[in-house]
């Protein structure tokens, strides 16, 4: 397909491509992590291998540092702002007030906080407030960038920033007695926060107060989506999005040797480079798909992303390991006589594999779970 010399109709029916195959790549990882693949290729066994080396970077970094794994949660929170623009012009094409469009996000933040405290009680056995997962996280970052959508590009700038350096200034500065070292796991104003909210810390060293600053994520992807629906030529939108991009990448790693990078809570120079590669992905996506052309092969991932919550919390409450255990006499008996890593390895192939045929299944029955 040739290339065009203006802006395509990168969007069909509300629907950008780009986005369809960029959520479903995400949600794909994600379901990735319930398989224990990733796990399963960082054995002490595989240690020297592509494997191995393959694996390490599919593992969160233990604290300072950014690993690929690491991106994939920002992802999430990128592409459900990148869908903002285009639900919102959507419903009101069809006629709805803002009235009627603020209370369908305020029902569907409220959904989404209900399922992530869900997902925590059920492994618990009782419910427990806790806010880290990324469903909780994105029930607040989503009520915020929806209600700031219609201000002006430069308000919205300005606020993501604020957001980002504001909870640094927060983790640095707040006077908390016992927790005021900010780049200490377990020691810094997140966990305080934690503490205060339920009374105990993640095990992962993860805190609910990541909601604000990464809130920067969805409003960054908000933004990026409505310049990619804007009649802009399609040339200056990829100039736009990868130099935004590649600012966000510059100053946050040079500012990484004053406030380190740590995912596990969102400091500021986490936020930018994880929001820079954001950028820059959904550039290399939209050029890819929307612009250039690339065949049937995105509509892998994108089977996916048409049934994103559902997938999720299927893999998350059991659905995976269910799976898991259903294949592994199957594995054990075809790859064991190479060694009973290789046999897990592929077991976890083979239930993610089978978890995007369960997204193909609805797929073609035309279920999708929404809300």
């Amino acid at each position: 397909m040739p290339i065009a010399e203006k802006s395509p109709p990168c969007y069909i029916e509300n629907r950008l491509l780009s986005l369809d195959f960029f959520r479903g790549l995400t949600m794909f990882l994600l379901i990735a992590g319930t398989t224990k693949l990733f796990k399963h290729m960082v054995d002490p066994s595989l240690e020297g291998t592509v494997i191995f080396m393959i694996g390490q970077q599919f593992q969160h970094a233990q604290w300072e540092g950014l690993r690929f794994w690491d991106l994939v949660q920002p992802f999430f929170m990128f592409i459900a702002g990148v869908a903002i623009p285009l639900s919102v012009k959507k419903r009101t094409d069809k006629g709805a007030s803002r009235g009627q469009i603020l209370k369908h996000t305020c029902m569907r933040s409220l959904a989404l906080l209900f399922f992530g405290i869900m997902l925590v009680s059920i492994g618990a056995g009782e419910i427990t407030l806790r806010y880290q997962n990324v469903l909780c996280q994105l029930a607040f970052t989503y009520l915020v960038t929806m209600l700031l959508i219609r201000r002006s590009v430069t308000t919205q700038i300005i606020v993501s920033i604020s957001v980002i350096f504001l909870s640094d200034l927060t983790y640095q500065l707040f006077p908390v007695g016992g927790f005021n070292l900010p780049y200490v796991a377990d020691q810094n104003f997140g966990a305080w926060v934690d503490m205060l909210i339920s009374g105990q810390f993640s095990s992962g060293h993860w805190v609910s107060f990541n909601a604000i600053p990464t809130t920067a994520h969805t409003m960054w992807g908000a933004l990026a989506g409505a310049l990619i629906i804007s009649d802009r030529a399609w040339q200056q939108k990829l100039k736009i999005l990868i130099g935004a991009g590649l600012v966000l990448l510059v100053i946050g790693y040079g500012l990484s040797p004053f406030i380190p990078i740590i995912k596990r809570i969102c400091t500021s120079t986490f936020v930018l480079t994880s929001g820079g590669w954001c950028l820059i992905t959904l550039a290399i996506s939209y050029w890819l798909i929307d612009i250039k052309g690339t065949g049937n092969w995105p509509r892998f991932f994108a089977i996916v992303g048409s049934n994103s919550l559902f997938i999720y919390l299927f893999a998350h409450v059991g659905g995976s390991d269910l799976i898991y255990r259903i294949v592994l006499p199957i594995s054990r008996l075809l790859f064991s006589w190479i060694s009973e890593t290789a046999a897990l390895v592929t077991n976890g192939l083979a239930t993610w594999l089978l978890l995007w045929y369960l997204c193909y299944w609805l797929f073609k029955r035309k279920i999708f779970i929404k809300v």
